[in-house]
């Protein structure tokens, strides 16, 4: 059984290694783990922004759209993304082309980089296929995609 240093009388030599030896050392240790010294030496602290999306509501005029923007932001919340906006058109469902609301929706996805435009259903941005496929390949030309919650299918027809 080999005896500590007290046990010999000798006192612990400070450790004094080059920086060419500490970085031979650190390259060794990355290599074991199968890292490339070339990743080693890149900074350690990466920031990654959150996803961002925009929420667009649009109902009947007078209607209270409140709910349904608090439901697009839970939503949103639970997922990790960031709001970048929320818009609404209260005017009823007007074609998608003369609804002040989704234009700035669109506008404001491509000003702050966001990648989606969040709503509860499709009906909301029109229950015509081909004007929900025209707004979402506006979005997508954007940089984004376009998200409903729910399908209109299930909130208006409940499973029995």
């Amino acid at each position: 059984m080999a005896g500590s240093e007290s046990d010999q009388g000798q006192k612990a030599t400070p450790l004094a290694r080059t920086e060419n030896d500490l970085k031979r050392r650190r390259n060794i240790a990355d290599a074991a783990t199968g890292i490339s010294s070339a990743e080693a030496d890149a900074p350690t602290e990466v920031r990654i922004d959150r996803f961002r999306c925009v929420i667009y509501v649009s109902g009947a005029p007078n209607a209270d759209l409140a709910e349904l923007r608090h439901e697009c932001t839970e939503y949103a919340d639970a997922l990790g993304w960031e709001i970048a906006g929320e818009f609404e058109d209260p005017v009823g469902l007007l074609p998608p082309v003369g609804r002040a609301g989704l234009t700035a929706a669109v506008e404001r996805l491509k000003s702050v980089g966001a990648g989606a435009v969040v709503t509860p259903w499709r009906s909301m941005i029109s229950p015509l296929p081909q004007e929900y496929d025209e707004v979402a390949r506006v979005i997508e030309r954007a940089g984004g995609f376009l998200h409903c919650m729910d399908s209109d299918r299930v909130r208006n027809h409940p499973r029995p």
